[in-house]
């Protein structure tokens, strides 16, 4: 992200002063295959220009005596791009970050290209850490927050490079010149990282999700003969985060090797990994850190799962709203069973899902004529 470039020049095109120096709107490729456009007054970068790094990356800004100065534009090969302030070619100053689709991944403050005092990294799933970065820029030290996708509910204390430590939970009570202030709840359980393994679900297993508790809740399912559901505590607007996925985290070589009556609680988390809730955690008397496994299926469901980062159980699915959900409204999610006749483009059907599959086909058939 640094304007300065030492490299040889290789090709100008544009005008030239009586040394032969680049004077004016010129073209300058460099013998990395970088290239710059832009305004030169002598051989010196003065006005608007763009750097075209060999990369794919680009460097938008006011140039002034060969040096980025402003406000400038890296954009990444991806798509994505980071608005700074520039000072002598280096960020130093206010800062935003978007993704390749445009939302924000980090605001804060950069000194001599590194980040500095308080920043907010967020995360696709609109969860946040937030806190003072160290002099290396890492979100790490003793005061550092993870505030979950409403913005409000957090995790307050202590992160390593953003990682979950140990925290409590908080409330963003306020945010003013973009420093949080957070209000711990007094005798708040102590939450920490920890990600399941093969063989172990939770180290707390019976600690709630502060976050889910406030909008989920089981019961027994409207649904006939299917056991427990999962259910709104909550009115919820669309597009909105309820509950969690954690489980156990096995191979996908696993679940298809084994009997189906033990993939109940399955869900496939990417090409290498399923998360499963085993028995005995599938009561909620032996395992309640997370509820999203209890929300059932449907075809025409009013939530989905997502991929979701979540500060103490690292990578899992969440269970988000597709529509507005009322209180007490059952939650729903497609399970997204393969039930073409190869049976090879998803998780194949079990019996009970191909029996509602027709069920529900001849519904939405209308009758010949």
């Amino acid at each position: 992200m640094d304007s300065d470039d030492e490299n040889m020049e290789e090709i100008v095109e544009g005008p030239l002063d009586e040394d032969d120096q680049p004077h004016g709107f010129c073209t300058v490729t460099y013998s990395s295959s970088d290239r710059f456009e832009g305004m030169f007054v002598h051989g010196e970068k003065n006005g608007r220009g763009k750097f075209f790094f060999f990369d794919g990356s680009t460097l938008e800004g006011f140039y002034v005596d060969d040096a980025l100065q402003g406000q400038g534009v890296y954009t990444y090969e991806d798509g994505g791009a980071l608005h700074g302030t520039y000072v002598d070619g280096e960020l130093n100053g206010p800062a935003q970050e978007y993704d390749a689709d445009g939302r924000l991944v980090f605001k804060g403050q950069y000194k001599d290209n590194n980040r500095c005092g308080v920043c907010w990294v967020y995360y696709p799933d609109r969860g946040c850490v937030v806190g003072e970065v160290n002099e290396d820029g890492e979100m790490t030290g003793s005061n550092i927050a993870y505030v979950y996708p409403d913005g409000r509910t957090a995790l307050y204390g202590s992160f390593v490079d953003g990682e979950l430590i140990e925290a409590r939970l908080a409330t963003l009570s306020s945010v003013e010149n973009g420093r949080p202030h957070f209000d711990v709840v007094p005798d708040s359980p102590v939450y920490s990282y920890d990600k399941s393994t093969s063989s172990c679900i939770a180290a707390h297993g019976l600690l709630p999700d502060p976050y889910e508790t406030e909008r989920v809740y089981v019961a027994d399912s409207l649904i006939s003969g299917a056991g427990e559901g999962l259910f709104a505590k909550i009115d919820t607007e669309p597009n909105t985060v309820m509950a969690f996925y954690n489980g156990v985290r096995i191979t996908h070589s696993e679940v298809d090797s084994r009997d189906w009556s033990l993939n109940g609680n399955t869900i496939s988390l990417d090409e290498d990994t399923v998360i499963d809730v085993p028995e005995p955690f599938n009561n909620i008397e032996k395992y309640c850190a997370s509820l999203g496994h209890k929300a059932n299926h449907s075809f025409t469901p009013n939530c989905t799962y997502e991929p979701f980062l979540h500060p103490r159980f690292g990578p899992i699915k969440c269970v988000r709203t597709l529509r507005e959900v009322q209180r007490d409204e059952e939650l729903t999610v497609a399970y997204g069973y393969d039930h073409t006749p190869s049976g090879k483009s998803g998780p194949e059907a079990p019996n009970w899902y191909k029996q509602e599959l027709q069920a529900f086909q001849a519904v939405q058939t209308p009758p010949s004529q």
